[in-house]
């Protein structure tokens, strides 16, 4: 950040008064760690997934060039303008070359999760079951009468995905048992494809991005303020976080069908020119913290305890 001086205008006795540049400078520069200690926090569980998974500084690096070439040029183009090289340049501190290696078509290489015939026909499936829990085990094949996997999984792809191919990837991620008799039943209570890592990182990567989407939109001032609320606490029991924890998975359970219907509603009565997308989610994360203080200081005088073989 450059120390050049700037200029505020204010109302003092009719006319233009500078606040010291030094100030502005200082200002500027306390915002500036406010943002980044806000990055360092939300960043800090990526970077562990990172670690964990063997990715390197070199591909982390290349990937935020990429992401702050490209919000570069979505804050430009939000403002009218295409940006050229050198405005990308400046706007981002990364110099031209590098830049003008960037500026190029991004390949995708996660599904996004919301695309997914498998996730849809789940949605779906899950629906029926909230009005008639018996409809968890279905036929496979159509048939003359009542509901069958052939049917939900057409209505939910809308007949794009064939219901085998549907079937035979649900009983892979574990989310669907098929029988010898031609029955297929339902063992999950919402699409988590826990046995296929691909999956699970595109809905790390879809969810995670929406939620801090909708928190950096209210922090910016955007209009209407998103629904981005949570609420906490320090210092209860670690069997009391998970008492808790199952009430509002039960809680979300009940919201969660009630919301698909909301959703599957305004889809269905939407024009063919709508194209807004909406999510909604809500989570919960707990973790043993440190020993408060005073515990930890009695721990420190105590005497040590004879230890026995």
């Amino acid at each position: 950040m450059t120390k050049e001086a700037v200029r505020a205008t204010g109302a003092s006795r009719g006319r233009a008064r500078a606040l010291p540049s030094a100030k502005l400078v200082q200002l500027a520069e306390g915002q500036l760690d406010w943002v980044l200690a806000a990055c360092s926090r939300v960043m800090r569980p990526l970077v562990r997934l990172a670690v964990r998974m063997g990715v390197k500084h070199a591909q982390l690096d290349e990937l935020l060039r990429s992401l702050l070439v490209e919000e570069a040029q979505r804050t430009w183009r939000e403002k009218g303008t295409e940006a050229n090289l050198s405005q990308i340049s400046l706007t981002t501190g990364l110099n031209r070359k590098v830049v003008t290696s960037i500026v190029r078509e991004t390949m995708e290489h996660l599904p996004y999760s919301e695309m997914s015939a498998p996730a849809k026909t789940v949605t779906l499936w899950l629906r029926m079951c909230t009005d008639d829990p018996s409809r968890r085990r279905l036929p496979i094949n159509a048939v003359a009468r009542g509901p069958s996997f052939e049917a939900v999984a057409r209505k939910a792809s809308r007949g794009n995905v064939h219901h085998r191919a549907v079937l035979d990837e649900l009983v892979r991620l574990g989310m669907v048992t098929e029988s010898e008799d031609g029955f297929a039943e339902l063992d999950a209570d919402g699409f988590v494809p826990a046995q296929d890592m691909r999956s699970m990182l595109a809905f790390l990567g879809d969810n995670a991005r929406d939620h801090l989407l909708a928190a950096v939109s209210n922090t910016l001032g955007g209009q209407p303020a998103f629904l981005e609320r949570s609420v906490f606490a320090k210092g209860i029991a670690l069997d009391d976080c998970e008492r808790i924890h199952q009430f509002a998975r039960t809680r979300w359970n009940a919201l969660h069908h009630e919301l698909t219907q909301q959703l599957t509603d305004a889809f269905t009565e939407a024009p063919k020119s709508a194209s807004a997308r909406m999510r909604i989610g809500i989570y919960a994360y707990f973790e043993q913290g440190p020993a408060p203080a005073s515990e930890a200081a009695a721990d420190a005088s105590a005497p040590p305890k004879e230890r026995r073989p």
